[in-house]
């Protein structure tokens, strides 16, 4: 073991400075907030379906009953409003931000919902980015929500580094893509996750396949799927495989995607209620 620098930000042991340490960095959230769990989703690199699938497990769960929210800290390129149809800039009490809530009782907070034209680029250093996500958990009238799923930037750069140490994180999703660099990306974001002591749930791929309209087979259209494999590696379950479905993309785009089913998530939400 190499001398302890005590930068835990790049260290991968389990030291009990370590844990500590990422006691000291979290955030407090506001007396009107009570959330049970947060569960981060996240992706080695972007494009992978990150916030569909955050926007999909949040719906899911509110149509089981379960109160959820959704805190978009994806800053740069935020989607989730968009994606349940909402246009209306959120507002204030005086003493917090107000999320906005989606016809199911989805909870979001987005820098879109803060942005006077959401086709303004947000072109801010690391540190103002992270700031931004830190309002969103201690400075937002959440109430009381059974989950709260946070869709993280792509990647594992500062911007993931604050969701990690500020929040109490209480699980990840990992979303990838049937690619050749599959493993690469998934072992990025799992990598990262042990570091931090943070528990890997599962899972999901998506794309995964294509079902021909005309014969119902299923056509691998990005090739053949290495999900299985990289899992059982890692010891992780596989939680879903998401088809390439035009219906979906369709009703996203149209603000309606409480709308899909999403059948192959039903088992994974059940184990959440």
């Amino acid at each position: 073991m190499s001398e302890c620098t005590h930068d835990c930000s790049s260290c991968g042991e389990n030291c009990a400075s370590r844990k500590q340490d990422k006691k000291d960095f979290l955030k407090p959230m506001n007396k009107y907030s009570n959330i049970k769990k947060v569960i981060g989703v996240v992706s080695g690199k972007g494009g992978v379906g990150k916030s569909l699938v955050s926007c999909l497990l949040a719906s899911k769960c509110a149509k089981a009953g379960l109160k959820v929210g959704i805190l978009d800290a994806d800053i740069t390129g935020p989607s989730v409003p968009k994606s349940f149809g909402i246009n209306e800039r959120a507002m204030q009490d005086g003493e917090c931000l107000l999320p906005a809530v989606t016809s199911d009782g989805i909870k979001l907070m987005s820098i879109n919902l803060l942005l006077e034209d959401v086709n303004s680029p947000v072109v801010w250093r690391g540190p103002v980015i992270s700031g931004v996500i830190e309002q969103f958990w201690s400075d937002v009238r959440w109430g009381e929500l059974d989950y709260l799923f946070v869709d993280m930037p792509p990647g594992t750069g500062d911007v993931a580094l604050t969701v990690f140490q500020s929040l109490p994180i209480d699980g990840i999703v990992i979303v990838s893509t049937p690619q050749d660099l599959v493993k690469m990306i998934v072992n990025k974001a799992y990598n990262m996750a042990k570091m931090m002591n943070v528990p890997v749930l599962g899972l999901v791929e998506n794309m995964s396949y294509y079902v021909c309209p005309n014969c119902n087979e299923k056509i691998n259209i990005f090739g053949k799927s290495k999900i299985d494999e990289t899992a059982a590696e890692l010891g992780l379950p596989v939680l879903a495989k998401l088809p390439v479905n035009p219906e979906i993309n369709a009703l996203v785009d149209e603000g309606r995607i409480s709308e899909v089913k999403a059948e192959e998530l039903d088992d994974f939400v059940e184990l959440l209620k």
